[in-house]
């Protein structure tokens, strides 16, 4: 990690600035199987905590670590009881047969370039980009993602480069060219960087 934290140091100025302010980079990383992806979808546009409250529940009644059939054997009123919309039921439930049919298929992810991880992810019912690019970074651990979905990030960029509006897709992608092959690593410094008092 010292090389990437050379890199971005010595490649951005801005950056740098908030490198020095945040501290030593510690990502928390998860494995690459089906219980992060599920915890994924469980998280999704939900604070925190209430996330991690309906996860425990749906942990406590469908064993853990969660296995698709652990998902499977619930009935829908069981799903409903722990705390999980409908919406996001149906998108377990879909992860979790194409997880068991074998369409899914977490062993093949490791050797599959960014892209087809992507593609492969995003062809589950309720993932979408952002979800895939968050296992990329924190159950993949690959080096050079750069989540332009992800409203932290937006708004870092907004307030460090100070930019009037919201970043578009393409604007960060030229802010973020000469962070490669590091841009996970930036872009935890910039999640940490809102969470860091600044002037």
């Amino acid at each position: 990690m010292r090389k990437a934290v050379q890199h971005l140091k010595q490649s951005d100025p801005v950056l740098r600035a908030i490198m020095q302010r945040v501290g030593t980079f510690k990502m928390n990383y998860d494995e690459p199987q089906f219980a992060s992806l599920a915890e994924a979808i469980v998280y999704q546009q939900l604070h925190g905590k209430a996330a991690a409250t309906i996860f425990k529940r749906l942990t406590d009644l469908a064993g853990e670590p969660l296995t698709p059939e652990g998902i499977l054997k619930l009935s829908e009123a069981q799903l409903r009881g722990v705390g999980l919309s409908k919406q996001k039921l149906s998108y377990l439930r879909d992860l979790a047969a194409k997880t068991q049919s074998g369409e899914l298929d977490f062993s093949r992810l490791p050797e599959m370039p960014d892209e087809e991880v992507i593609k492969h992810l995003t062809s589950v019912k309720g993932i979408g980009v952002w979800t895939a690019h968050m296992f990329l970074m924190f159950a993949l651990r690959r080096p050079n993602v750069l989540p332009t979905g992800d409203y932290g990030i937006q708004a870092a960029i907004r307030k460090h480069y100070r930019k009037r509006k919201m970043p578009k897709p393409a604007q960060m992608e030229k802010i973020a060219k000469c962070w490669e092959p590091y841009r996970s690593v930036a872009c935890w410094y910039l999640w940490r960087s809102l969470d860091v008092k600044t002037m």
